[in-house]
């Protein structure tokens, strides 16, 4: 079930996130990063105007999942395991060693 935002409550939508972030392995997740408003990676709960800051946000999903997290809803473990082993996708500059290595 992969109910949008417009059918769940913002909270809820969210919370679908915290949970399927809870079962992500780290060792087999896909992951990848985009431009995103740091407070809203999601882009679905704007925060005033006073706060906006643009930045890198970083997503894993289980492959074959429709279902993208955000690293700040990932647990701490498996963010820092995702890190260790995608770093060469997810830092920055991603891919800067591949041109020069």
């Amino acid at each position: 079930m992969n109910k949008t935002v417009d059918e769940l409550t913002i909270e809820q939508w969210l919370q679908v996130r915290k949970e399927e972030g809870r079962k992500i392995d780290p060792d087999i997740a896909e992951v990848w990063w985009n431009w995103a408003e740091i407070l809203d990676p999601y882009g679905v709960a704007a925060p005033p105007e006073e706060c906006h800051c643009v930045g890198r946000g970083y997503f894993a999903r289980s492959p074959g999942s429709d279902i993208w997290v955000s690293f700040y809803d990932l647990p701490d473990e498996t963010r820092r395991r995702l890190w260790e082993r995608q770093k060469s996708v997810l830092a920055f500059p991603a891919g800067l060693e591949l041109l020069v290595g």
